[in-house]
Order: C-alpha cells, then sequence, then structure tokens
C-alpha cells in the first residue's frame, strides 16, 4: 500500500482574541481594587460612632472675671454727653462689678474611674469645670494637674459606678491618608461627630514637644480638648488647634499626637506635675556652612551654643561640641534631641557621642529635671584686663571692637562678658544677609574664644591654613547665644 504523506498546518492564536481577554483580565482585575477599596471604607461610621460616644464629654469651666480698672470712659470728663455714655455702659455691661465668665470645650474618658483628658487651655484659671457626659449626666471635675508645653489636663471626677472608657493607640502607626473621627462640642452644639483622614504628620507648631497629626475632619470652636480617633475606636490625638483665617474650620486640624500625651497622662497621674529629663544645653541646628566649617561631613546632629552649669557640664559637654546621638538614637536635628531628652526619666545617666575637634567623644550624662532648670542660664568667664582705649579692626563685613567698660555699658552686657563688640555691619556683606547686627558679641572664633583683635586674627589664619573656607563664630545677643559662619575672603 502506497503511504501518503499528510501535512499538519499550525493555527496562528488570533490576536483580536488576546486582547479581548487582556482587556477582560484588566476590567476583572479594577473591578476587584474597587471591591477591596469599598471594603477598606465603611458604608457608615455609625457603628463607630456608637461605640465611642459614651465615653466623650462636653467640658464648660467657669470664672470670676475681676471689673474693669482704670478709666473706662469715652468721652472727656465733664463732657455733656458724660451721663450718657455713663447709663449706656450700666445698662449694658456690669462696669466695674465682677462677673462670671464661662468656657466650653470637650474631652474625653480614659479609666473607669473617672480621669479625663482636655487641653489645659479649656480649663485654665477655671473656679468650676463641668463635666457633661453623652447620657445627659454632669459631674463636677478636679483638675489632677496641667502641662502647659503639649497643652494637656488630666481632670477626675468621682462617679457613682464605672464610666465608658476609651483607650489610647499607637499615633506613630497612622499613616497619611487613613480614616480619622473627630468628636466633641463644636460651637457649644453638644456630642458632634465629623470624619476625614490623616492630612500630615509629625506637625510642628510652636512648642518644643510638639507632634501634632493634621487631619481635614471637621474641628472648631468647642472640639478642643476631644479625641481623634482611628477606625478601631482608640484616640491617637488630642485635637488642639485649627488653621484659619476666619476662625472656623477650613479642613487644617491639628491633634497633639497620643504617643505624646500618654506620656504627659501617666506622668500626672503620678506626680500631678510633669518631670523631663534636662541635659542643660542651648543649641541650635547645622546648617551647610557650619558643617564645613568645623570638618563635619553632614549637617545631621545639634551644635552647643553654650552650656550653663547643669549635667552637661557636669558630664564634660562644651560649647562648639556637635551632640550626634544621644542615649543610643542618633540625632537628626535640634527638635528631636529636645524630644529625646524630655522623654527621658530624670536621673537617668545616658551617653552622648558629640563631635569636637575633628574626632567623636563619648561623654555619659546624668540627666537633671526641666521644670526644676527652668531659667538656668550660662555663667560668664573672666574678663582679661585690658585698657580703655578700644581697639578696632574691619574684617569679613564686620567693624570689631574689644570690649570696654563703657562699651558693656552700652551695648547692656555683664560687666565680666568677654569678647568683641560689632560695632558696624557692611549692608552688602554675606554678614548682614545671615543676621549679623552691630551691637552683637562675638565670644568664639574658629571654636575659640576671642577677647582681643590679635586673637581674632589668629583664629582666621589658623581657619585658613587648616583649608577651611569658612570661619565659625558664636554670636550672642542680648545674652542668647548662637552660631554663624561666614566664607572667608578669597
Amino acid at each position: 500500500m502506497q503511504s501518503k504523506a499528510i501535512a499538519v498546518s499550525r493555527q496562528r492564536p488570533n490576536p483580536n482574541i488576546i486582547r479581548a481577554l487582556w482587556l477582560g483580565a484588566l476590567t476583572l482585575a479594577f473591578v476587584l481594587v474597587q471591591a477591596l477599596a469599598a471594603l477598606a471604607r465603611p458604608e457608615s461610621l455609625a457603628p463607630l460612632a456608637e461605640q465611642i460616644s459614651p465615653s466623650v464629654v462636653n467640658i464648660t469651666t467657669s470664672t470670676v472675671v475681676e471689673g474693669r480698672t482704670g478709666p473706662q470712659g469715652i468721652v472727656p470728663e465733664g463732657s455733656p454727653f458724660e451721663d450718657f455714655f455713663r447709663e449706656f455702659q450700666d445698662r449694658n455691661g456690669p462696669g466695674d462689678r465682677p462677673r462670671r465668665s464661662s468656657a466650653l470645650g470637650s474631652g474625653f474618658v480614659i479609666s473607669e474611674d473617672g480621669y479625663i483628658v482636655t487641653n489645659n487651655h479649656v480649663i485654665e484659671g477655671a473656679d468650676e469645670i463641668n463635666i457633661e457626659f453623652f447620657n445627659g449626666d454632669e459631674l463636677t471635675a478636679e483638675l489632677v494637674g496641667t502641662d502647659p508645653n503639649t497643652d494637656i489636663a488630666l481632670l477626675k471626677v468621682a462617679a457613682d459606678g464605672p464610666l465608658p472608657f476609651v483607650p489610647f493607640g499607637d499615633s506613630d502607626s497612622a499613616r497619611v491618608g487613613d480614616w480619622v473621627v473627630a468628636m466633641g462640642n463644636p460651637l457649644g452644639q453638644g456630642f458632634s461627630v465629623s470624619a476625614g483622614i490623616v492630612s500630615a504628620r509629625n506637625r510642628a507648631l510652636s512648642g518644643s514637644y510638639d507632634d501634632y497629626i493634621q487631619t481635614d475632619a471637621a474641628i472648631n470652636r468647642g472640639n478642643s480638648g476631644g479625641p481623634l480617633f482611628n477606625m478601631d475606636g482608640q484616640v491617637i490625638g488630642v485635637n488642639t488647634a485649627i488653621l484659619s483665617p476666619n476662625g472656623g474650620s477650613i479642613g487644617i486640624g491639628f491633634s497633639m499626637a497620643s504617643n505624646v500625651v500618654t506620656r504627659v497622662v501617666d506622668q500626672l497621674q503620678e506626680f500631678g506635675e510633669t518631670r523631663r529629663g534636662w541635659l542643660g544645653v542651648r543649641i541650635q541646628d547645622v546648617t551647610d556652612d557650619i558643617a564645613e566649617a568645623i570638618g563635619l561631613e553632614n549637617t545631621e546632629g545639634a551644635l552647643v551654643t553654650s552650656v550653663p552649669e547643669g549635667p552637661a557640664k557636669e558630664g564634660g559637654m562644651q560649647d562648639g561640641d556637635v551632640i550626634l546621638s544621644f542615649a543610643g538614637v542618633d540625632v537628626a536635628d535640634t527638635r528631636g534631641l529636645v524630644r529625646q531628652v524630655g522623654n527621658s526619666p530624670v536621673g537617668e545617666t545616658v551617653r552622648v557621642v558629640v563631635f569636637r575637634d575633628g574626632e567623636t567623644l563619648t561623654l555619659r550624662v546624668t540627666l537633671g529635671r526641666r521644670e526644676e532648670a527652668e531659667g538656668a542660664v550660662p555663667a560668664a568667664a573672666p574678663a582679661p584686663e585690658q585698657d580703655d582705649t578700644p581697639e578696632t579692626k574691619e574684617v569679613l563685613g564686620l567693624t570689631l571692637s574689644t570690649l570696654t567698660d563703657e562699651l558693656r555699658e552700652q551695648l547692656g552686657v555683664a560687666e565680666d562678658q568677654v569678647g568683641l563688640a560689632v560695632t558696624d555691619v557692611d549692608e552688602t556683606s554675606e554678614a548682614f544677609e545671615k543676621g549679623l547686627r552691630a551691637g552683637d558679641v562675638i565670644t568664639e572664633a574658629g571654636q575659640q574664644k576671642v577677647a582681643t583683635i590679635v586673637e581674632f586674627e589668629e583664629r582666621l589664619e589658623e581657619v585658613k591654613e587648616a583649608g577651611r573656607k569658612s570661619l565659625l563664630l558664636l554670636v550672642r545677643r542680648a545674652g542668647d547665644p548662637r552660631f554663624v559662619a561666614l566664607t572667608l575672603d578669597g
């Protein structure tokens, strides 16, 4: 039998079919993503609101305000209108009689035995603090303690039974974009809920210990002291402030982070006051030109401008040191260091790594208590003997003069202050751009003390010979020190 060859042809897939399959897969993936997003975002916040509302309180404070003193008239004495305006004031105001003023705010219960957290500015100066609960009950609260630095206050009420309360959450785990809920007493309207997202984290407003969560959840007057909740019903912030051109919410609100609040509350519960660690230095951030002037590779750390009597000085720290590490944690900037020190226990001995003269040193410092050290000022070094004729020199856009008794009196500096007075600044110079002004006193140049023009010139030559491009100056104005780096000529 004769065999037959059979040819088998291969058919190529239809491109249109492949395209259709890809489009179908993409459509399915998009639908799944939308479904997951819908699941992540609750259809209603009602269950969460019902869960947390019983622990939120309205706060009403009452304060006796002294009557007006001094001249109150708006027309000259003896005017024919004097009687008319006196009658108007008596009819429309209490005049010079003491009166009672009220204020509104919010808060939340943190324990079943009646501890309540709010803002310090809500209850500051109050004679009476009244707490209204969600169920309508009212109780008078006692003040346990306050912390003006973080604007936190802790209250206590005596209830007949256990109170509903809410736990704190971890504010560090909050992400930009997470859903949040604010509750409180806006404009005295009673219990109110608003929702939004975390707009930003680690915001600083004005204080040393600021760590705010920014949110677009509506916050208005009266919301102060109220809680900011995550979707698990945990407090991650205390509503404190808003940015607004008109006093109303425009979606820029700030809540003090719970990880700051919990430390404050723990201390207020235990001691009735805060007890923050104190290192005992004045510091400033390291800029690019300052880093170059002292031979530091980057701008991380905190530059020590002054070391008064205290823990740091006892531990061997000096002016001009750059603090690189505190208690094993790298220091990024001055704000970070202040928070690290403040969160450390009083009396704890910590390792502090500093950069000095091109080398790193490890110091051991036993922390003091900041609250006891407020107002500490650096001790001044004794002044060397010098004649009454001031020596002057123009350098780097500055006119410098040796300090005489007459100059010290004119500038209002201490009698034993050592340094060179800035008597004039060229307005076209870098020195002027960086804020130096007549009346400033330069106490160090190249991280060494200077008391004469000769010493200043020696420091200048040393820096040039070392190949530095700028000279680091320690400048004092009204007693406050700061470092300034000036670019060298030529």
